[in-house]
This record gives structure tokens, sequence and C-alpha cells, in this order.
């Protein structure tokens, strides 16, 4: 055996077998138990040759520690200015207890969506506490659990008021001038595949010249004009026109309610409650609304129920509002949401409570007072006459002078037009700050005490009297219970630990890819040079943002086979619908704007449909055939018969029935020569990296879930980002800004995110794994994804029929489960099944989905053969339950499956009125005696909290009872 040489050692990176789980010998043991010798011999048995491409042009693994380098290399390069630009993005403290133990903390970034509410009941507490807190502030009736963005949430209201206004069946939308540019630019693109016409100008001079189903209104305007409403959302109601309002979240602490104001619907940003601006996002959007509309709101609502023995319980409530339910007919595409963001700004008004809330918003406004006294001694004169934090000035002249100083004390003002100046306070803004900008503004280099000023300056001088609001917030002990360290540390903990998140095991859900989340990855997004940076800031202050950007959109390309990438979308939801977006301007630059259908097999995710019809298209639907593929006669016959209007088809591959379909590059040829254009759904794209590229079988364009395949996590349901590939034809119709252009963008391209790059803080995770791994990482991750699958459907096959698979009798990275003969045959649904997972100390996998009455298993690359095993012998261990429950052992009304999950609360009461015993309750496999998981909740009842529904915090003494 040769001795290794230096570069042999200093080249070896350890990284790629700590993200992979199974070690080299495992790979081949694994391959052997399926039958090939090799790993690479499954894959060339599974994936189609024609697709397979050439090994990718990436460079080589890097160590950890040369990745964390090269990231504080990039993070030097950016300025880290005194942020006065506001626009909706304000700097704020982090309480480090919040940073350390939620943002910081797995055990709450890497949890799945609530969909399996037994093992989430931490989350879905702190959810619900979210939709308190913005019940409160905005006076509203019913709120969610949290939007993409603000820009995204107002998009949505407009749809909202729309369906649910009666009265009023105009198709146009009004919106105020003062609203923020960004949010303007989201609705018109929104509204304009809708065929909504939105007309923009002053408030009172729209709403008595245009007849208009809905308005929206800023609160306070972005440029500070802080006005009473009520008249205005009066004289609108009077009209028939309903009104949303995008309300500052810290002003609701000061100012009145929307609600109280008469608004219908209140969105905003809850970003200054705790959390960084990250050169814009991620960030946890808030959605309000009157309760009559409860059944049109868009996203997640938590909601109230009771467990099998009548405790209470959380769950996600009215899921059939949902897109992956309604499809092409759903409220909107919304899937990820913000929920990590939503749990951090929750837990920041538990921590400061109603009265330390109300003092940093006291503060802030005190300072904008004593700013604008001494601006006012000086001879500036603002343009609003009230304001909460925000003021402008028309400078004349002097506009350029004052950036230019303020740019040299480090400071970063709203420049407005060619005359005016923004000056956004926030709560890290000191007194010092305050100096400084007066001496910006006069150019002398002395300036007034600020003591002096404050004594001269009024309480809530911007505030009209009017409109100034007690604290009537935020009274629920939640929010006043927790205000020390030790407690909100203690509680944080508690709510944790309720939860299965993938620190504690396997979470197996079919098209989810819950992979790891590796710590090197995370270290990056809290550092100031990446967190603190406001996403209009100069671009010569953003140079090291700028070129990670490039540097992973050179990757991404590389990885996909396109030749651009838009980073804006931040969900796999607005990839979908940004995508489509640009197939339909691409035909519009053809003169073909006719073409407007859209292919979807019947397969497809919820969100295909109802990103198509968000996108002004028809969804025809095609069937799949036995084997789970795409029918391609029904196929021809479908894009023959809409060959004058075919926009698209939009397909997943691999399937979402777990197949390398062999016909997808006759597919694609089909597609375009009848005119369309191909999209394929990136959700399992974790099966191609490396292997083959979209962009290179014929696909157009493609959303790339970077919280999937590239190792982002979830954060209990969001935050997520879908960038989208495109293929050169489609690169002019990618998404720009109106306050960022975009280089090589028409400026008058759609806009689908409130902030140029979506949510790039987190870009930052993406861009660590793909150098961590290096092109020959990726794809080892790949193949390894593959046979994981395999090894699970061989393991799992001979007791429970797996549905679909490919010609060579394979799987791709996911496989079916199909329960329905086992039903019909013991009466043991998919439902019990996977509720008796959680007694084994599982997440259970997607549950009937594609397929009604299956279990859809994703293991990916990371999860060791021993993770893989033990979940293996759960479901065998189930599946012997099942057959005791057939051969009469077991109950067929009274059994460990029906009665599932099994709490502490069940095993040691001193009533066991079961006719299995407590140890196969507790503990079906020895091993559980070691690390044993205790749902804190029976199995939760959907239609109780769906027939009674409750979407705020109860009484406290429920929570007592608990603890």
């Amino acid at each position: 055996m040769s001795r290794p040489s230096l570069i042999d050692l200093e080249n070896r990176s350890d990284f790629i077998r700590r993200h992979i789980g199974p070690t080299q010998q495992q790979q081949t043991e694994m391959a052997r138990a399926i039958g090939y010798d090799s790993l690479d011999a499954l894959i060339d048995a599974t994936v189609p040759a024609a697709i397979r491409r050439a090994p990718m042009n990436l460079p080589g693994a890097q160590s950890e520690q040369q990745v964390i380098q090269r990231l504080r290399e990039l993070a030097s390069l950016n300025t880290v200015n005194r942020s006065f630009i506001g626009t909706g993005y304000y700097d704020t403290i982090t309480p480090p207890v919040i940073q350390r133990n939620v943002l910081e903390n797995p055990g709450w970034y890497t949890a799945y969506t609530p969909y399996q509410p037994e093992i989430s009941q931490g989350r879905l507490e702190a959810l619900l506490t979210f939709q308190q807190m913005i019940l409160d502030l905005t006076g509203m009736d019913l709120a969610n659990a949290s939007m993409l963005d603000e820009a995204t949430a107002a998009a949505e209201a407009m749809t909202l008021l729309q369906r649910v206004n009666k009265k009023n069946r105009s198709a146009t939308f009004l919106i105020a001038e003062d609203c923020h540019p960004q949010t303007i630019a989201v609705v018109k693109t929104r509204a304009e595949a809708l065929d909504i016409e939105v007309v923009i100008g002053d408030s009172g001079a729209l709403l008595e010249k245009h007849d208009a189903f809905g308005l929206l209104l800023q609160y306070p305007g972005t440029h500070g004009d802080l006005e009473d409403i009520s008249p205005l959302i009066e004289t609108a109601h009077g009209k028939q026109t309903m009104v949303a309002v995008a309300a500052d979240i810290m002003a609701l602490l000061l100012v009145k309610s929307p609600g109280a104001l008469g608004a219908d619907v209140v969105v905003g940003n809850s970003q200054r409650f705790g959390v960084p601006m990250g050169f814009g996002g991620p960030h946890a959007a808030y959605f309000a609304t009157r309760d009559a509309y409860k059944r049109s709101t868009p996203g997640r609502i938590i909601g109230v129920s009771i467990d099998r023995r009548g405790n209470q319980a959380l769950r996600m409530a009215m899921q059939t509002r949902e897109q992956h339910i309604r499809r092409e007919k759903a409220t909107s595409n919304i899937c990820t949401a913000q929920a990590l963001l939503a749990i951090m700004a929750a837990f920041y008004a538990m921590y400061h409570g109603p009265d330390g809330l109300r003092r940093i918003a006291d503060r802030i406004q005190r300072l904008a007072c004593i700013l604008d006294k001494g601006l006012s001694d000086a001879g500036f004169s603002r343009d609003n006459p009230h304001f909460f934090d925000t003021l402008t000035y028309t400078v004349g002249d002097q506009q350029q002078g004052i950036i230019e100083r303020a740019l040299a004390s480090g400071l970063n003002l709203r420049i407005i037009g060619s005359d005016r100046v923004g000056v956004s306070l926030d709560e890290t803004t000191t007194t010092e700050d305050v100096s400084a900008l007066w001496r910006a503004f006069s150019g002398v280099t002395s300036a007034p005490s600020v003591a002096s000023v404050d004594q001269s300056v009024e309480d809530n001088a911007g505030i009209p009297e009017a409109l100034q609001r007690p604290v009537d917030y935020l009274q629920h002990p939640l929010f006043n219970d927790y205000h020390s360290e030790t407690e909100m540390l203690r509680y944080m903990r508690r709510l944790e630990s309720k939860d299965i998140a993938l620190n504690r095991a396997m979470i197996a859900l079919g098209s989810c890819t819950m992979k790891l989340n590796a710590t090197t990855e995370m270290i990056p997004v809290t550092w100031p040079e990446f967190a603190g940076l406001h996403p209009f800031a100069p671009r010569d202050q953003t140079a090291g943002y700028q070129a990670l950007l490039a540097e992973l959109e050179a990757m991404l390309i590389e990885s996909t086979g396109y030749d651009a990438i838009s980073l804006q979308p931040n969900a796999g939801s607005q990839g979908e619908y940004a995508g489509l977006l640009a197939i339909r301007r691409y035909h519009e630059s053809r003169g073909e704007p006719e073409r407007d259908v859209c292919l979807i097999p019947s397969s497809a995710h919820g969100t295909n449909p109802a990103s198509a019809a968000l996108a002004g298209m028809r969804v025809v639907i095609v069937a799949c055939d036995e084997q789970g593929n795409v029918d391609l006669t029904e196929l021809r016959e479908k894009a023959e018969r809409h060959k004058d209007e075919l926009s698209c088809i939009m397909v997943t591959y691999p399937s979402t029935h777990g197949v390398f379909e062999e016909s997808i590059i006759e597919l694609c040829d089909i597609v375009h020569h009848h005119g369309g254009q191909v999209y394929v759904d990136g959700a399992n794209l974790n099966a191609l990296v490396g292997i083959a590229a979209p962009g290179k079988f014929g696909a157009d364009v493609s959303h790339l879930n970077l919280h999937k395949t590239f190792c982002i996590p979830h954060g209990g349901g969001g935050p997520g980002m879908g960038p989208i590939g495109v293929g050169a034809h489609l690169q002019p119709f990618l998404p720009t800004h109106p306050l960022v252009p975009l280089a090589g963008l028409d400026k008058d391209n759609d806009v689908v995110s409130a902030a140029p790059y979506g949510s790039p803080s987190i870009l930052t995770i993406s861009w660590a794994y793909i150098a961590l791994m290096g092109g020959e990482g990726l794809t080892q991750a790949t193949k390894v994804a593959i046979l994981s699958a395999n090894y699970i459907a061989r393991r799992l096959g001979d007791h429970y029929p797996v549905l679909y698979t490919g010609g060579a009798g394979n799987v791709a990275h996911e496989c079916i489960l199909d329960v329905r003969p086992i039903t019909e045959e013991s009466g043991i649904t998919e439902e019990d099944i996977a509720k008796r997972m959680i007694d084994f100390g599982f997440h259970a996998p997607t549950m009937s989905f594609p397929v009604a009455g299956t279990l859809m298993v994703e293991p990916t690359e990371s999860e060791s053969l021993a993770e893989i095993d033990r979940f293996c012998d759960a479901l065998i261990a189930i599946r012997s339950e099942i057959h005791a429950v057939q051969d009469g052992t077991l109950k067929s009304d009274d059994n460990p499956l029906v009665n599932a999950p099994h709490t502490l609360e069940d095993v040691v009461s001193t009533k066991w009125q079961h006719s299995y015993d407590r140890e196969q309750a507790a503990y079906p496999l020895a091993s559980l005696r070691r690390d044993k998981y205790w749902p804190p909740v029976n199995r939760v009842d959907n239609v109780y909290g769906d027939r009674n529904l409750f979407c705020a915090c109860p009484a406290i003494e429920s929570y007592q009872e608990e603890s």
C-alpha cells in the first residue's frame, strides 16, 4: 500500500463523508443487497442513458475551514453602514437568547412543516402565538401563520378582496402612490396576469374617479406620512370598495390599529421584531383579515382542536383551502411560509412584552422627534406633517451634498428623486446617530446636544392625538410571563422538546428532501456583514454579496444545464410563478399572446396548477398510465388539440411517482413541436444533480428548491428559496426590481418578490454546500440518494407493495408504499401507520400524496445505514401488528395502530383499558428503551378543529395544566 503524499492529504475532503450517511463500504453492501455489484451499476440501470450528462465542471470539494475562510473574505467586502433607508426594512436587535436557541438551533431550523401535528406541538404553539400577536396589533379577527414578504402579502390581499367583494365586481384595483415601490411592483405583476387593472395615484382622487373592488393603503406611508385613514376607508366602503392596509408593525405599538380604522385586510412585515435585514430576507410577513373571509384567506392558519383523549391540541386548520388540495381552484399558490422567522418575531414579542415593546417604539418615535427638531432649527422643513419614525425633506440642490456627507460618516439615507431625502429611524438608532445626521444635513462640524433638544420636544409630537393608542394589546399571559432570560430559555426548550426535527430522527418525507443542514453551512447567516445589510444599500457597499451571488449563479447553472439564473423567487411556489411568467412574456414577445394553455400531468404537485392559474393560464390535465408515467398518447392528443394556444407543460422529473420516466425527451419534443415550452419542476432535483441536467435534456425552465436539494433548512415550514434556471431564450424575461434594477434586464420586467434577490442571507447556505461538496461530492450525493431509496424499497417490498417502479424495477430517490390493499384486508389506514410511526420515534412519510392511501418515502443521502435500517425495522414491526389485526390477535377497534400515538400520560395512567399491553404501546422495539420520544398529545381530531375554528391563543389555564 503506497503512502499518501502531502498533496493527497491536503486535497482530501472530510465533509463529503460527513454529509453522506452510508460509508463507501456500506454503499457497496447496500447495492449488492438489491442485486447490483456496485453503486454505479445501480445508477446505470436506473437512470435513462439518454439523459445522462458529462461530469460537472465545478471546483473540487473544499474543506470546512477553507469555506469559512472564503466566506469571511466575501463578507469583508461588504460595507455595513448605519441604515436609515427604511422603505419597509429596518435594523433591529435580535435578543441573543433567541438567536442562539432558535435561529442557530437545529431543533428549530431543521423541523418540517407541521402537517403531522402530534409531533409539531411546539412550533404550532409558537406560530399560534405569532397569530395572536398579529391579531392584537392589527385589530383584526383572523391572522395566518406568516407570508413570504410584505409585497407578496399585499398581492394576496388584492386577490382576496376580489374574491370576497360580492357587491362590486369591477376588475379595477387602486393603489395609493405612497405605498412602498417594491410592493406596488409585485402587486402590478400579479394583477396583470389575472386581468386586473391597477390604477396608482392619490388615494382620495382615485376613489373619486374610479369604481374599484379594492384599494391598497400604506400606514404610515412610504415617505413617513401618518394620516388618519378612517375617513378614506369610510369613503371607499361607501363606494363598495374594500380596503387593504399595509401597516408597519412597530408603528402599531403607538398608533390605532387598521382594524379599528375599518380595514378589511391588514398586511405587513414582522422583520422589525428581531429578524435581521439580511439584504432583504428571509422575513415573515403577516396577513390578517375579518373572520368572514377565513375560507378565502391564503397561507397556513394554526387552530386549536382536541386530541383523542379530549385534551387541547393544535393543528393547521382548514387545510382544504390550501393549494395542494384545491390545485387550479386554489385561492393562492403559496406553499412555503416563513415559519422560523415568524417564530422568532413571536418570541421577540414575548421576551419584551407589551410594555417593553412600547418602550422600544416610544424611544424610536422620540428620537425621530428630536431629529426633526434639530433639523428644523437648522432650516429644514419636513414634507410629512405627521410621522412615526420616518422623515422626508425636500432639500433641492443640497441633496448631493447631504448624501455625500452622510456616506462619509457611514450613514445610508434614502434618496428620493433628485431633490428629496428620507430618514427612517429604528430600534438600533443612537443619540450619536442623531448628531451625525444633523451634521450630514447642515454641513457643520458641530451639533447641539441631543439632551438639550430633547427638553423642547413634546411626547408623541409626530402622532395625531386621534391616532394615539394605549397599550391595549398583548395582554395574554404568554406575552407577560417570559421576560427573564431564564424563563424564556426554558419555555423555548419546552416547546422544542415537543417536536421531531432532524436533530432527533430521520424525516423520510417523500418529495420534501429532508437532508443534512450542516453547521458549517449555517454559521455565516448571522454574521453582521451578511445579516446587517439593507436590500437597497448602495451597490458599492455590497460587493461581497454580489460576488457570492454571481458565484452561486454559476454553480447552479452548471448543476442544472441552464443558461441563466434568477435568484429573486423566495419560495418554490414563487419560482413556479416566475418561470411561468417568463414563458408568458416569451410568447408575447413572439406575437403569440393567445398561448395560455398549460398541460399538467395528473400526478403533479398541487402548486403546479395553482401557479399556472395565478399566471393567467388555463390548466389542461394529462392522465398518467398504469405505470405512473405521463400518458404520451393523451399528451400528443391534447398538444395537437391545443397547438395554437399551447403555452407549456409543467412536469416533475423524476416524476412525482418516484420514477425516472424513459420518455422525458420525447415528452419535451412533443411539446416543443406544438409551440410550447417545457417547465420541469425542480422538486426532485436531488435525484439529478451531477447525473442529468434538465437544461440539457429538453427543459426550458425549472425552479430549484434550495431548501431541498441545496440544503437550506425547512425551518418548520419556511424559509425556502425557489430560484429559476432558464434557457437563453427566456433570460430576457427574468424578474427585475424597481429600486435595484438587475443587469441585462428591461426595467419594466415582472417583479415577484419584495427584495431583488429574494432571501439572500440564506443563499450563503447553498453556496457553502456546493463549495463543500464540489462536483464529485454533489454527484455522489445524488447517487446515494437513489441507492438509499432503492434499498428501502427492496427491504420493505415484501411487506408493503411499492406502487411504481421504472423499467428495471427500480425507483428514483423516493418510493411510494401502497397501503390500499392493506386497508382493504385489515381496516388499517395509511394514517394509522403514520401515527404509529410516532411511537417508534419517527416523523411519518408523506401521507396520501401523490396517490391517496399511500405513503411516500424519501430517505436522502444524509441518513446513515443504521438509521435507514431502524426506519425499515419500524415499518416491518408495524406490518406485523397489522397481521395481528388481520388474524384476530389484536382487536380491529382496539390496537396499537388505531390508538396511536401513545403519550406518556397514556402509559402511566392508573387506568389501562386496552386489549394490548403498555409495553407494546410504548416500546414496540427494544431500541426505544435507550431513547424514547414521547408525543405531547394523542391523535388530533381534525374534524373538531374545523367545526370549532379557534385560531388565537387559548386561556393560559390550558397551558398550565400541561406543565
